[in-house]
């Protein structure tokens, strides 16, 4: 019967009854191309999340599986029948798995038995390769005991077969006879060849000496052996025996300044890692005894005393002897590609002696409590250092010597940081003691010729010795360069400081005894000319030649640093130049305040016209002409002509003038208030008693008042004024003060303009 393959398939329950299934999808989701090979989830999610919100993303994504879900549990229920169908279908299978066992089971045996029999031949196999292991480390061990035995025996006969070298044998080659004296049936091919005995024994105790680096060797790697152990005595007598006959024979080599025997003997120190005897024998044998002929420090009656301290002389004849007794073994040591770069004879025997012969014999050298034989020493070892690094071959060389701890020790020695405290007291309070003094003093010809005939203060010559002592070669260290700088800096602060706070003292005038400062109150107009002088002359030459002086002293320092420390000065003498108009400023107080005493008569105008028929002023008042006086007998006299100038000249009379101006007009202005308000008070009586009385109030008075009078004579005085102060050569209509002045007194046709 033929079935119809368009039939509608049967539809199940849930289809007939259930709920409907939504099946409808945005148009921006199409599950279609879940299906597709190339299909990349995690493009297509950023491609949707541009434009779809991931909330509503998420929640179709999940509407779409819980449809596939739906969809799968259809078909199992569809299909049911033919599921459980399958397992029934399968025919026979016990009878073919009992067939089937029983050839795996033989299968498995046959594989335990290989597998039993490939784990005893590796285990065979490993037992074998362990013991042929063992048996090789065993063979290494006794060859390297045997080796150590040999090389032992074989130290122990060189060394029977040291020729000996007589304290007084000559430098010659030995004859026939005392070769035979030597052998022990051992032929010295050199010997015979005219070689001398000291080179043979060198040459031989370098072989040993290597011997016995190969024997140092075996022992390293045979540590702990009761073989290794029982030799350990054996060879400790053969390495003092080495170093016995090697020391002998270096200090002949030395003796007889054998350039061979001597080479020979510096590689066998080299070969057995001893150099230190290498250095200290020759310290002892050559650098000593002339340190102790230059340095005597034997017994406590030969060391130096303060007048002997000096070092110059010695470190001279020091070098002497190492050109004379040194040198040859320097440039042994210092031979090209000779291995022998390892000793540091500068370091570790002649300064190490040199270091012991100065603590010893003259202690004092070092002490910084006399500061000037102190910095002298002090230089002499630097340039000693310097004269022994010209030895070294290389930089290399050079800064190893700077890195010997002999060397650190000899340069802690050198307490720079006392010796600068020593000299900060010194010039510190050299400054204080003459900034203390009550007044100012003016210098004399003194034997500072350099800064006689520029300042003029004591204070300030002061100054400026404490400033040059910084940087004087008696004085400086460029190690300590930092500090005196700091030092310079802190000098000009406290002359910056002495100087405002003086001038502050003096404003306020409430002085203390022994305060420091009376100096300031004191001091009259002629003497601050002398502060300005001496301050422009101090900024000049410490930005100028000093400044130059200092770059040129550390000049070998990086241009980064030398920025900085011009940078430095220049701010000092910037903090000199700000100065300059606080000692105008006290200045012009002065003079004001002198000025003033002669502005405060015009209160008498007052009393010269109030209630008086007084005709209008036609001359002005005696006291203008006493006004300026003190300004001017200030800027005629011969200090100002000397020490001012025109700049300075220009500005003191204009800050003077507008300042006297000012006060001019406060006074004027006050007084002219108060005769208004008199006079307004005086005619509200008058007028009332003329109510009083019956009269006509509408009677005025022609007459001229008693303000218009004083009125009159302040416009008088401030023309007369003005006069004075352009023959001084200020234009008083310049001043915004003598302005308004003018607006407040002169008649009401003439307050516009201003005419003298």
């Amino acid at each position: 019967m033929a079935t119809d393959v368009h039939s509608p398939l049967p539809r199940s329950a849930t289809d007939l009854f259930g709920d409907p299934i939504e099946d409808s999808h945005p148009l921006w989701l199409n599950p279609s191309k879940f299906s597709d090979t190339e299909f990349d989830p995690e493009s297509y999610i950023s491609d949707l999340r541009t434009f779809v919100p991931f909330d509503t993303l998420r929640s179709e994504l999940r509407s779409h599986l819980g449809a596939l879900k739906h969809e799968l549990v259809e078909l199992i229920n569809r299909d049911y029948a033919d599921f459980v169908s399958l397992s029934t279908k399968l025919v026979n299978v016990d009878s073919t798995v009992v067939r089937m066992r029983a050839p795996l089971l033989e299968i498995k045996e046959k594989i335990l038995a290989f597998r039993g029999s490939v784990d005893s031949s590796l285990a065979a196999l490993q037992s074998r390769l362990k013991q042929r292991t063992q048996a090789n480390e065993s063979r290494e061990v006794l060859e390297l005991l045997l080796d150590t035995f040999h090389v032992v025996s074989k130290v122990e006969k060189l060394i029977k077969e040291l020729p000996t070298v007589p304290a007084d044998w000559p430098s010659g080659t030995i004859n026939s006879t005392e070769k035979g004296q030597i052998s022990n049936n051992i032929s010295f091919q050199h010997a015979e060849n005219g070689t001398n005995i000291r080179e043979t024994q060198s040459m031989l105790l370098e072989r040993i000496a290597s011997e016995m680096n190969r024997l140092k060797f075996y022992i390293a790697n045979a540590q702990g052996m009761p073989f290794i152990e029982n030799m350990v005595k054996r060879i400790q007598n053969a390495s003092l025996l080495l170093d016995t006959s090697l020391g002998h024979c270096f200090i002949d080599g030395l003796e007889h300044r054998d350039a061979n025997a001597l080479y020979n003997c510096l590689r066998a120190y080299a070969a057995i890692d001893n150099t230190t005897s290498a250095e200290e024998i020759f310290r002892s044998t050559v650098v000593a005894p002339f340190m102790q002929n230059i340095i005597p420090y034997g017994s406590p009656g030969t060391v130096g005393t303060s007048s002997g301290d000096d070092l110059e002389q010695d470190y001279g004849r020091i070098k002497q002897h190492i050109q004379d007794d040194c040198k040859f073994l320097l440039d042994i040591s210092s031979t090209e590609n000779s291995g022998l770069h390892v000793f540091s004879f500068l370091a570790n025997s002649i300064l190490k002696e040199v270091l012991s012969a100065m603590q010893k014999g003259k202690p004092g050298a070092f002490s910084p409590g006399r500061p000037t034989e102190f910095l002298k020493n002090y230089k002499s070892s630097l340039a000693f250092l310097e004269y022994l690094e010209g030895y070294c071959p290389s930089r290399a060389a050079v800064a190893k010597l700077r890195e010997e701890a002999v060397c650190v020790e000899f340069l802690k020695q050198w307490n720079t940081g006392v010796y600068f405290s020593l000299r900060f007291q010194e010039i510190a309070g050299s400054l204080d003691s003459a900034l203390m003094t009550a007044t100012l003093v003016l210098s004399q010809k003194s034997s500072n010729q350099e800064y006689s005939q520029s300042l003029v203060l004591k204070q300030s010559i002061s100054l400026m010795d404490c400033l040059s002592s910084c940087w004087r070669d008696d004085v400086l260290l460029l190690s300590c360069s930092d500090k005196f700088l700091r030092l310079f800096l802190q000098l000009l602060s406290r002359y910056s400081n002495w100087l405002s706070v003086g001038l502050s003292v003096r404003k306020a005038g409430n002085v203390s005894a022994n305060s420091g400062f009376e100096w300031a109150v004191s001091a009259s107009p002629d003497d601050f000319l002398y502060i300005i002088h001496d301050l422009n002359c101090l900024v000049e030459e410490v930005c100028g030649d000093y400044l130059g002086h200092v770059l040129g002293l550390l000049k070998s320092c990086p241009p980064e640093v030398l920025d900085l420390v011009k940078q430095s000065i220049l701010q000092g003498g910037d903090s000199l130049k700000v100065l300059q108009p606080l000692v105008i400023n006290s200045i012009v107080e002065t003079l004001v305040e002198k000025s003033v005493e002669d502005l405060r008569q015009l209160k008498g105008i007052t009393a010269t016209y109030r209630m008086t028929n007084k005709p209008l002023p036609v001359r002005h008042s005696p006291y203008v002409s006493g006004v300026l006086r003190p300004l001017k007998v200030f800027l005629e006299g011969e200090r100002a002509a000397t020490y001012l100038t025109t700049e300075l000249r220009k500005e003191l009379l204009q800050g003077s003038a507008s300042e006297i101006t000012r006060r001019y007009y406060e006074l004027a202005s006050d007084l002219v208030s108060v005769a208004r308000k008199t006079e307004s008070s005086l005619q509200k009586i008058r007028l009332g008693a003329q109510r009083r009385a019956g009269a006509s109030s509408d009677v005025s008075d022609n007459n001229i008042s008693d303000t218009d009078k004083i009125c009159m004579q302040l416009f008088l005085d401030i023309q007369e004024y003005g006069h004075n102060l352009a023959s001084l050569g200020v234009d008083a209509a310049t001043i915004p003060s003598y302005r308004s002045l003018w607006q407040c007194v002169a008649p009401s046709d003439k307050q516009n303009t201003i005419s003298l």
